[in-house]
């Protein structure tokens, strides 16, 4: 076990303070493999092309996430890292030239690791096969494979001469919906589609046996099925207990907001609730119902925070009427009105919920009562508000946002609209490229930048229907 991925600090009390340390996973060969006819089976809208998502795209994410929160590993190093020669190594968990920054981290680094225990390659050997019907025989092939090898083969699905043997999991990069760091707690999702089965495994494997994790094994809080639900006939999709991290956003250290959405069913969000009032995780939490839609997918495709005071927004679902609150079912109240935007805010302690007539309602009590703002609350829309700008941008993930720090956040360049929104309050523009090519050259320092969102190429990523806020899952962050 490498010795630069052992006990970490884990800590998240806010989407915006600075990012000291997240989980990334980059493309792997397996997303090359996705088919037309499986691609909405495996959740994508699209298949990809491979060496354009990973050169031209995801590689400018990783650099420029080393330059912010691991300089040292890529200063000075950006034109080796970018010839031809260097064939991708810095990227490639496998390689000899691998960063192995322990502030930027591979999943597959950390499951490459775990495996290297024979016990836990044998036990999660047959936990995968037993997920895939894959033979007796071919779990005996695994168990003997090298860690290494083996972590690409649970990830991509292919063995070293390329066979596929399973299907890949090409939503791995997408880190958040698996797990999402609360305080000191780490809370394990519960993906909705069958797709996600096993990054679902092979995440609470690492969570629960690498050493980064060791000192919060009392912290992982797992989400249960219901009581004998396997007893229960003919349950509906909205019945099902299933949460996933896009829809879960931790705003302020005791304040934590939870989508009800595509993904999430409301009894998702109830286990969620009690898990973290009876481990006194936050004191408040606030659920958000969106349209059951594919279009909304999580709430961190509607909006994420920017500043203390600036959000970006979906104008489209944005101004609702607050739902009634007569009839409590548990904890969370069921939607009446299928496409109908509701807000309910539940405090530790009292019984009847809070009601809120809209979401920049609620974001404003949350920028100014939880995170102390003194400035008036700004929104950002995609689409700069205007349809058809405004639902096509959102598709593209134009509210899918990551804050690097607070003021600091990285969104694709193909969102026109949106980025003029961002120009028009006060926003600096910059593209990836020639910001790499300042940090490297000293022109600017990262500490230096400020209210500037960054524009990443996004051809082949927003195929994927997920931004930079799905593709982070950040175990560090300063408290503001």
């Amino acid at each position: 076990m490498t010795q630069l991925y052992k006990q970490h600090m884990v800590s998240v009390g806010t989407e915006i303070g600075t990012l000291r340390r997240l989980l990334i996973h980059s493309p792997d060969n397996g997303l090359g493999k996705v088919v037309p006819s499986k691609a909405q089976d495996w959740l994508f809208e699209d298949i990809v092309h491979l060496d354009t998502i990973r050169r031209e795209e995801y590689d400018y994410y990783v650099k420029l996430l080393m330059y912010f929160l691991d300089p040292e590993k890529i200063k000075g190093r950006l034109k080796h890292i970018d010839s031809d020669t260097s064939d991708r190594g810095f990227f490639k968990p496998d390689h000899k030239n691998f960063h192995h920054s322990d502030k930027v981290i591979e999943v597959q680094t950390l499951l490459s690791e775990i495996l290297e225990d024979d016990s836990i390659r044998k036990k999660l050997a047959a936990a995968v096969c037993a997920i895939e019907g894959c033979t007796y025989r071919m779990q005996q092939q695994m168990v003997a494979t090298n860690p290494a090898e083996l972590a690409k083969i649970f990830i991509s699905g292919s063995l070293e001469n390329d066979h596929m043997i399973f299907a890949p999991i090409p939503n791995l990069i997408f880190t958040r919906d698996i797990g999402i760091t609360i305080n000191q707690h780490i809370l394990l999702n519960k993906p909705a589609k069958k797709a996600r089965s096993r990054e679902t495994l092979l995440m609470r494997y690492i969570f629960f046996n690498h050493p980064m994790f060791s000192n919060y094994a009392e912290n992982i809080l797992e989400i249960p099925d219901p009581a004998q639900h396997f007893l229960r006939p003919g349950e509906d999709e909205d019945r099902r207990t299933t949460l996933e991290g896009g829809d879960v956003m931790t705003v302020s250290p005791r304040h934590v907001l939870i989508g009800c959405s595509e993904r999430t069913t409301p009894y998702g969000a109830n286990e969620a609730i009690k898990l973290l009032f009876e481990n006194n995780v936050v004191d408040k939490v606030t659920v958000v119902k969106i349209p059951n839609k594919r279009d909304f997918m999580h709430i961190d495709t509607v909006f994420t925070q920017v500043k203390r005071n600036v959000w970006t927004l979906l104008s489209s679902i944005s101004g609702t009427q607050p739902p009634s609150t007569d009839e409590p079912i548990g904890y969370l109240t069921e939607p009446e009105q299928k496409n109908q935007t509701e807000i309910l805010q539940f405090i530790r302690g009292y019984k009847q919920p809070k009601s809120f007539a809209s979401i920049e309602q609620l974001l404003d009590d949350i920028s100014r009562s939880d995170l102390n703002s003194e400035e008036s609350t700004r929104f950002i829309y995609s689409g700069n508000g205007s349809f058809p700008y405004d639902a096509r941008e959102q598709w593209t993930d134009s509210c899918n946002l990551l804050a690097i720090r607070e003021g600091v956040v990285l969104g694709y360049d193909r969102n026109d609209k949106t980025i003029e929104a961002f120009r028009s309050n006060g926003f600096s523009i910059v593209k990836v490229k020639e910001l790499l090519e300042d940090l490297e050259n000293g022109k600017v320092q990262p500490e230096q930048i400020e209210d500037t969102l960054i524009l990443m190429p996004s051809a082949e990523l927003s195929r994927a229907r997920g931004g930079f806020h799905c593709m982070s899952l950040p175990i560090l962050r300063d408290n503001l």
